[in-house]
């Protein structure tokens, strides 16, 4: 049986904590499929209720509207990526393989379904956060909503990098700027390279997108931090210091 993994979130995302409650699941369960499925314009609580043979009245006991629903949505995806990373590099005392670990795991995990969470498929999340996260924060409520600590979990994963970067590069003027544009980095160049290919230098068409994504970030990464450790071609498609 799966183990049930519960995301610690802002409590103002919320009504009432969807984790706690068999309804509350399934509500996550599937808007995730349907937002996938339709976008996030033509997503509403009716849709939803329907779907899952509910009410609405029951879905907005829940979620204020389907605006707080998706900014819930992208805090526990990076909440969960976060988790992921902290889990894989806890032991880990070099920084820069911590930050080839951390730069790996945010690209394994944000592809990949994990069985420890029944009611959330993570790989189809990841395709939401790819599609739909910029309707999270570039609204005219970010302010408010940013004093009211709805983007704590995006800027902790932030924070993550930011301070791996400094125990690599005291000295690196752009720690928080450098850190922000690899999360934007990992997921947006697979989605360029499936439909905007001009944007980007992932080839979708030679196939294993997710190991030329993390060469990109890891170059990009340590490139910029002016570290040479990963200049060179991997070997028998291992990293150097692996």
């Amino acid at each position: 049986m799966a183990v049930a993994i519960k995301m610690k979130l802002n409590e103002k995302l919320f009504l009432r904590d969807p984790q706690e409650t068999k309804l509350g699941r399934k509500i996550i369960q599937y808007s995730i499929l349907m937002i996938d499925e339709k976008g996030f314009e033509d997503f509403t609580f009716k849709k939803l209720a329907d779907r899952i043979e509910s009410t609405e009245a029951s879905v907005y006991r829940y979620f204020e509207n389907k605006h707080r629903l998706l900014l819930f949505l992208l805090s526990w995806y990076w909440e969960w990526i976060k988790y992921s990373i902290d889990l894989k590099i806890m032991n880990i005392e070099d920084p820069k393989r911590k930050l080839r670990i951390a730069l790996e795991t945010l690209v394994d995990t944000s592809h990949h379904d994990n069985p420890e969470t029944e009611h959330i498929n993570e790989a189809i999340l990841h395709r939401i956060v790819i599609a739909e996260s910029a309707k999270g924060y570039y609204t005219k409520q970010v302010d408010e909503e940013n004093q009211q600590g709805l983007f704590l979990t995006y800027k902790a994963l932030c924070q993550t990098f930011h301070t791996i970067m400094l125990e690599i590069n005291p000295s690196f003027p752009y720690p928080r700027a450098l850190a922000s544009t690899i999360l934007e980095m990992a997921k947006s160049h697979v989605y360029f390279s499936e439909h905007l290919p001009s944007l980007t230098d992932i080839n979708f068409k030679q196939g294993n997108s997710e190991a030329q994504v993390k060469k990109l970030l890891i170059d990009f990464a340590f490139g910029l931090l002016g570290s040479t450790l990963f200049a060179a071609k991997p070997e028998n498609g291992q990293l150097p210091g692996a």
